[in-house]
């Protein structure tokens, strides 16, 4: 595989599993220097460390952070170690793939408090914020840099026991799209990848994710669920040199799922 994206460095803010993963190994294949930053448990840690061997084995650096990156008085701590592991280099790219976030409803029992819809709207939709912000001010950034998030169709769509998720979501496309208009004179862009109903530990966190599932690969054009693979290849190529003039945009990556 063509190391295109040799000598640079990004950051991916949940890379352990799912979606972040996937685009980690991808961008590694292709040369790029990864920090990933992700939670887990001790439970979690032998397959994590196999996968995370697997990304060194593509011949790149990769630093990885076992802490909350939606927690904004761990970015400092992060930024630290980000800092010392960059001897002086700067970031490409800045991944946002955080899932962190309540699956409850707004009716019944158990519903959503204020607290829940505030955790969640910041874990999954301003951290990105904070996270652009606090490199801007480090000057971490090269320039021109990409900034990619990924969203999802609840952003719009309601969904029983999504609510949280989908303000977090919308929050999410609003700030990517305040970032993209005013960090342009930084060479800065940035995207939302809206990917098709694919099968991770987040959504099979959802609710009756089953029959989500079902109805999705009857719905889909081509009649399967979106892979993380495919998310990944969407993320490759907005990270090439090519995608410089798009900027601002929902961009979906799900086989015209959504067209139905």
């Amino acid at each position: 595989m063509v190391k295109d994206l040799e000598n640079q460095y990004g950051i991916i803010l949940g890379g352990s599993s799912g979606l972040g993963y996937a685009s980690a190994l991808k961008l590694a294949q292709h040369g790029m220097n990864l920090i990933i930053l992700y939670r887990a448990s001790r439970l979690q840690a032998t397959q994590i460390n196999a996968d995370f061997k697997k990304l060194k084995s593509q011949g790149i650096e990769l630093l990885a952070l076992n802490m909350d990156a939606a927690r904004e008085d761990k970015i400092t701590d992060a930024l630290t170690e980000i800092n010392s592991f960059l001897k002086n280099k700067k970031v490409s790219l800045l991944l946002h793939s955080i899932s962190k976030g309540n699956l409850k409803p707004i009716t019944g029992d158990n519903v959503l408090t204020t607290g829940d819809f505030q955790q969640t709207v910041h874990s999954m939709g301003i951290s990105l914020y904070s996270w652009v912000s606090q490199l801007q001010q480090e000057q971490l950034f090269t320039k021109p840099a990409r900034i990619i998030s990924f969203t999802s169709e609840g952003s719009t769509k309601p969904m029983k026991g999504y609510a949280a998720v989908s303000a977090a979501k919308a929050t999410l496309e609003s700030i990517t799209r305040s970032i993209a208009l005013e960090f342009a004179s930084e060479q800065i862009t940035a995207n939302c990848i809206q990917a098709g109903v694919t099968d991770t530990s987040s959504l099979q966190r959802i609710p009756g994710y089953e029959k989500l599932i079902a109805i999705n690969k009857k719905r889909n054009p081509n009649k399967r669920l979106t892979l993380p693979e495919d998310v990944a290849n969407a993320v490759y190529l907005l990270a090439r040199p090519e995608s410089q003039w798009i900027t601002g945009n929902i961009i979906k990556v799900d086989g015209g799922e959504s067209m139905q």
